[in-house]
This record gives structure tokens, C-alpha cells and sequence, in this order.
């Protein structure tokens, strides 16, 4: 008898769904122009909604300069790239957009990816069959492209207890001193809003003797001189051997990148499958990138507003009583604590009352840590926001969650 392949796949999605688990995606149109309204597909309906979830952080997805460039592109040279970079997919438009990257960190060299994931995924296992007994030290909390990456490389890996510099100066100080290591962490933890101490990881690399590899993903175009990000902040970047982004968040567009040494990313484009064997971004989409982040290296407006409102909306979720966490950050996180709950509530605030933010849930975060992640924009006005926390208001009552003490 032949195994029984849709009742397994009938059982294992049967599972996610008893836990609230299972994931539905919103069917939505952005609309031009009134980011963050958009348009919500249902039942053969349509209605506007406000996107409180969106990682396109400063609206940029939406300015007319980027807009612009991406026309101009498209008419100009058409919509793919052709191919792998190395078989006719690199356009002028991919070699001006690295060189832009390698100068906003003030590095040698810069490498694009199709993705934030496939960077990390690609680098940090590529990183690893180049460095014969890389140990590999990584924070517990890093991204899940960061951990498939460290996996795929197969080298020796030493988790750290999260942000914990006596746990990493411990794990490092074990290690054979001739042995190559490689520190990798994040300057903005995504969920829980909080920052990596970047010169404090820099001076343990320098004393181990390891190389720092540091993820800028929601860093990047937010913070630092031109939005170079949280390295540059601190003063630590010229100290980050390998910094890692992406084009999908502040940026407002798609890709990944890294940027550092230029030996270093010659090698990561010589040897990473990830990367040979990889259609290119569409010209469009690096022509966009390119303005982007052209515009932000020369204008603090739009950083200025969302660290502002991101302050704003956190005392007023803590007036009203709501459990929002800690966050130094710009991501504001709001604490529901069970994954059934939590979708309950996001799909209370979608049906009831127009507002979309997706539930977070096992495995992005531990069990028993679910939550609510917000991330307001530039764009998100005083009124939008008071709406939100009279939405919430209800909507915690309504579910008899616990408040804030």
C-alpha cells in the first residue's frame, strides 16, 4: 500500500490550525499615493483597510522619485534582466546599485542577492566552506536566514545566550585561538525592537581574533548618518567586516546585499550557488533601489518622522493600558502571549474595524510569546493612531487579554 501522502498533508495543516497557527494572507492593493490605505479583497468584495504591519518603514515604495526612476527604467530597457549576472544579467543599473551600497557603509565592495534571506542563507554558508574549522558564533535570537545559513555552511556553531557579552566572551574564549571564527548578529531584533551592541561585539571580535558579520536588515535607511544604519550610529561600522541588508524595508523595494572587504565579496560572488546560479533583480527594481537610497543618504525627513511616531504610538498604547514591550527601537511589539489568541485579535481588528496587523507566532517567536507587531510609518497620522489604540482598546476587552500593570 502506497504511503498515504494527503492525508499527511491533510494532518500536519490540521495541527497548525488546532494551535492558531495557520497562516492567511491578506488580499490587498496598496493604493498610490495613500500609503497606509489599501484595498482588502474578500468574498468578491473590496474595502479600505490601514496596513499597520508593512516593512516598507518609511513609505518609500511609494515616492515619486523612486516611482519615477522605475518608469524611466522599464521604458528604457525592458522588464527582466536576462539571466544569472554572470550570463547577460548584469546591467548598469546592478553596478551603479552596489557601488551606491559599498558607499553608504564605507566599504571596498558590495554583492546583490534577490533577497534579504538568500544573502544570509548564501553568505554565511559559503563563508564556511571557504574557512576550513570556522567556528561560528551566533546570537539565539538570530533570523531564521542567518540560522539556515550557519546550518547549510555545516561548520562548528556556538549559540550565545541573546545580546549576552560574558556568555559570547565565554563561548570564544574556549575556542582554539588559530581557529577562524566568524561572530554573526543583528543591529535591530525585528521582534522584539531591541538593538545589538555592535562595539561591544567588535571589541570581542578584535580580541578573539574573530570576523563580524552583522545583519542591518531593519537598520538599513533608518538610523545613522545617510541611514547607514545602527553600525554607523554607534561609530562601529568601519569595525563590521561584513555588513549584510536589504532593498525590501526602508528602501521600499526588493533584494539583498552585502557589502565589505573587496577580496571578501569576490570570493562570495566566485564560490556562493546562491548567487551564481540566481536570475538577477529586474533593472527596474535596482533602478528604484538606486533612488531610494540616493534620496535617503540626503534627507533625514523621512527618519526624523518615523522614530517620532514610533515614540507616539507607544505612550499612547501605554496610556491606554495595552501591553506594548520595551522597544528602543522603532518597532513596537504588543505582548499577547497565546497563538490562538493572537490571530483572534488580528483577525478581530481586520473584520471589525479595518486595521491589518498580521499575528506573530511559533516559530518566528517562542511559544507563549506571541504577539502583535506594529511598525508605524512616516505616513501614519496622529488620527490613524488614535483609531489603532481605540480599536486595540476594544478589541482587548472584547478577548479578556491582560493589561498592562
Amino acid at each position: 500500500m502506497a504511503f498515504p501522502y494527503v492525508a499527511r498533508f491533510q494532518d500536519v495543516l490540521s495541527g497548525l490550525k488546532r494551535e492558531g497557527r495557520y497562516r492567511v494572507f491578506a488580499d490587498l492593493l496598496r493604493k498610490r499615493g495613500s500609503f497606509p490605505s489599501a484595498e482588502l479583497y474578500s468574498n468578491g468584495e473590496t474595502r479600505p483597510i490601514t496596513v499597520w504591519c508593512s516593512n516598507d518603514y518609511l513609505g518609500m515604495g511609494q515616492h515619486p522619485k523612486v516611482l519615477a526612476a522605475m518608469h524611466e527604467a522599464i521604458d528604457s530597457t525592458g522588464a527582466g534582466a536576462g539571466g544569472t549576472r554572470n550570463i547577460s544579467g548584469t546591467t548598469h543599473y546592478h553596478v551603479e546599485l552596489e557601488r551606491e551600497l559599498a558607499d553608504l557603509h564605507g566599504k571596498e565592495s558590495a554583492l546583490l542577492f534577490t533577497s534579504g534571506y538568500v544573502s544570509n542563507d548564501t553568505t554565511l554558508a559559503t563563508l564556511a566552506k571557504l574557512l576550513p574549522g570556522l567556528v561560528l558564533f551566533s546570537d539565539e535570537l538570530n533570523h531564521a536566514s542567518m540560522i539556515e545559513g550557519i546550518r547549510h555552511g555545516g561548520s562548528e556553531k556556538r549559540i550565545f545566550r541573546h545580546n549576552d557579552l560574558g556568555h559570547l566572551e565565554e563561548l570564544l574564549s574556549a575556542a582554539s585561538p588559530t581557529a577562524p571564527k566568524l561572530i554573526a548578529f543583528e543591529s535591530v531584533y525585528s521582534m522584539d525592537g531591541d538593538f545589538g551592541p555592535t562595539n561591544a561585539i567588535c571589541d570581542l571580535a578584535e580580541k578573539y581574533g574573530a570576523l563580524t558579520y552583522l545583519d542591518e536588515v531593519h537598520g538599513v535607511g533608518l538610523y545613522g548618518p545617510r541611514g547607514a544604519g545602527v553600525a554607523a550610529r554607534d561609530g562601529s561600522m568601519r569595525r563590521i567586516d561584513i555588513v549584510e541588508g536589504t532593498l525590501a524595508k526602508a528602501f521600499g523595494l526588493m533584494g539583498g546585499y552585502i557589502t565589505g572587504r573587496a577580496e571578501l565579496i569576490d570570493c562570495v560572488r566566485s564560490f556562493a550557488p546562491g548567487f551564481i546560479f540566481t536570475s538577477s533583480l529586474a533593472p527596474v527594481i535596482a533602478a528604484g533601489a538606486l533612488a531610494s537610497i540616493r534620496h535617503l543618504k540626503n534627507s533625514d525627513a523621512e527618519r526624523k518622522a518615523i522614530h517620532e511616531n514610533a515614540a507616539r504610538l507607544k505612550s499612547m498604547m501605554r496610556n491606554a493600558g495595552l501591553p506594548v514591550m520595551n522597544s528602543p527601537s522603532h518597532i513596537v511589539p504588543v505582548m499577547v502571549g497565546d497563538a490562538a489568541l493572537c490571530k483572534s485579535v488580528a483577525d478581530t481588528l481586520l473584520r471589525d474595524h479595518a486595521i491589518y496587523v498580521q499575528p506573530i507566532n511559533y516559530p518566528t517567536v517562542p511559544r507563549g510569546r506571541e504577539r502583535l507587531r506594529f511598525t508605524p510609518s512616516p505616513l501614519h497620522t496622529v488620527e490613524m493612531m488614535e483609531a489603532l489604540v481605540a480599536s486595540l482598546d476594544t478589541v482587548w476587552t472584547e478577548h479578556h487579554l491582560q493589561r498592562a500593570a
